[in-house]
């Protein structure tokens, strides 16, 4: 016994307690991924901007906030539903905040067309942001604010709303700028989504 009694003193111990706790407390803070929701328009053009940016998981087209149980694209677009098109956005925490997300999603809209976004008209392209918590929605209401006194005497019509239930748009609309390309860049440029977009926030 006494050729391994030095191994059991308290300052081995004690260093081998210290590295599990560090291992054990790195661990637990990492923060779980965090949702959220935005409409802004044709999903399509939502999409990259989004993905662009570091922190992000994943970006999912779908719907949201509509009257009936069930979301579908025919539907979704015919207007007859209430609901949105929105995309809905996980999130890492630690490498991004909600705050970043909120500065990328007003640049990406027109903020003050109560009749949907650039070419596409309807309850269903309209602009909302959808908050899944209460720091959300103290975070959404702030940045509300910040861009109102952007631009003084102008009404902006993006509501903040609590989030429901989410529906996924079906698979070929998703990250459908990657699969469609061309397609995709002809239809922002002749929406005019990006012209409009430099006029309000190119200032």
């Amino acid at each position: 016994m006494r050729a391994i009694e030095p191994y059991l003193r308290p300052p081995y111990t004690f260093g081998v307690l210290l590295v599990l706790l560090l291992a054990l407390t790195s661990t637990t803070h990492a923060l779980e991924p965090e949702q959220a929701t935005f409409a802004g328009g044709c999903f399509w053009c939502m999409e990259k901007p989004f993905e662009a940016l570091n922190g992000i998981r994943v970006v999912t087209s779908g719907y949201m906030g509509g009257r009936a149980e069930d979301a579908q694209y025919k539907k979704v677009g015919s207007g007859v539903t209430g609901h949105r098109e929105v995309i809905q956005v996980e999130y890492d925490p630690d490498a991004i905040t909600y705050e970043q997300l909120l500065e990328t999603f007003w640049k990406n809209i027109d903020p003050f067309d109560e009749n949907g976004q650039f070419c596409d008209k309807g309850t269903q392209y309209t602009t909302a942001i959808y908050v899944h918590t209460s720091g959300q929605e103290q975070a959404a209401q702030t940045s509300l604010a910040t861009i109102q006194q952007k631009f003084p005497g102008k009404n902006i019509i993006t509501p903040i709303l609590k989030a429901t239930t989410f529906y996924p748009a079906e698979e070929y609309h998703q990250n459908y700028y990657k699969k469609n390309p061309a397609h995709y860049a002809a239809y922002r440029y002749s929406c005019g989504r990006d012209q409009r977009l430099k006029e309000i926030w190119d200032r």
